[in-house]
């Protein structure tokens, strides 16, 4: 649903950035094992295309169990726009610890500013319409919560966090039930107080749920014309969600269509990593 983002759980957060700083530093960091010891350093983070900054809780986390006395300050916070060369945020602390932290906090960051910037580039491309995108569970495995967490940092919205908090009846759902009234039955007697949606193939399946008193249906794979049929015909009787081979190039005609949702599993599949380097900042220079 709209709304603010809200960040994962602080366990969560921890848990997620252990397991990232134990796959690369694992028994010690050979590399920053050759600094002195009372060695400190300065960095900024630069970003070199312009996008939706997110993963600011997740860089801190990293240098908070490396080295707590490694301080970050920000420029820029989670879901603001950046331009090329912007700075996001300086670095400063014990050489060895900046250093071990540097890849694992730049990897989140990077990660997540990449879904922001997808999720805002598809708000754009739809700008005008009525129509609001929404993620999908096809995320990086591990990081669900933090994906969706980015997606709304760029603006779009969640559809359901897993199998557990909505129900979305597919193809093969209908299909071992009997059909779509069955199976719909079934999820109203065990589970009535969760979301309700049912995929469709055709236009005639959305009268069959429109029929039980379905709220939303998924238009799974829709040609435009038949996007345009199903909102012309239910769209003042049930939410309409459209879904399947959707991209960037394509979602601006769907949603003109006058659907009321997009699903796209690209904002969270298909990742481009925002440029982000951590530069050293030579004392002379550090005035801020």
């Amino acid at each position: 649903m709209p709304g603010q983002p809200r960040l994962p759980g602080d366990e969560e957060i921890a848990a997620q950035v252990a397991r990232a700083l134990a796959e690369d530093i694992g028994d010690g960091d050979c590399t920053a094992g050759l600094i002195p010891a009372a060695a400190q350093l300065t960095t900024r983070v630069i970003c070199r295309q312009a996008a939706v900054l997110c993963g600011v809780a997740w860089f801190q986390e990293a240098y908070r169990q490396l080295d707590p006395s490694v301080s970050v300050s920000w420029s820029a916070g989670d879901g603001d726009p950046l331009q090329p060369g912007q700075a996001v945020c300086r670095v400063r602390g014990p050489a060895r610890a900046v250093l071990s932290g540097e890849r694992t906090a730049l990897n989140f960051l990077q990660t997540l500013s990449a879904t922001a910037t997808r999720a805002a580039r598809y708000l754009a491309a739809i700008q005008g319409t009525q129509a609001r995108i929404l993620d999908t569970r096809k995320t990086v495995p591990g990081l669900r919560a933090a994906q969706k967490y980015a997606v709304r940092c760029g603006g779009a919205d969640n559809h359901r966090m897993g199998l557990f908090d909505a129900i979305l009846i597919k193809e093969n759902h209908i299909a071992a039930a009997g059909s779509i009234a069955a199976a719909v039955s079934a999820a109203r007697a065990q589970h009535p107080d969760l979301p309700l949606e049912v995929e469709v193939e055709g236009l005639a399946q959305i009268g069959e749920a429109c029929a039980v008193g379905v709220e939303r249906v998924l238009l799974d794979n829709f040609s435009l014309a038949d996007l345009r049929a199903a909102v012309q015909r239910y769209g003042d009787h049930i939410e309409l969600e459209a879904s399947g081979q959707i991209d960037l190039e394509r979602v601006r005609a769907v949603a003109e269509t006058g659907v009321d949702f997009i699903s796209v599993g690209d904002l969270t599949k298909s990742l481009e990593a925002v440029d982000f380097s951590m530069r050293f900042t030579a004392p002379s220079t550090d005035r801020d």
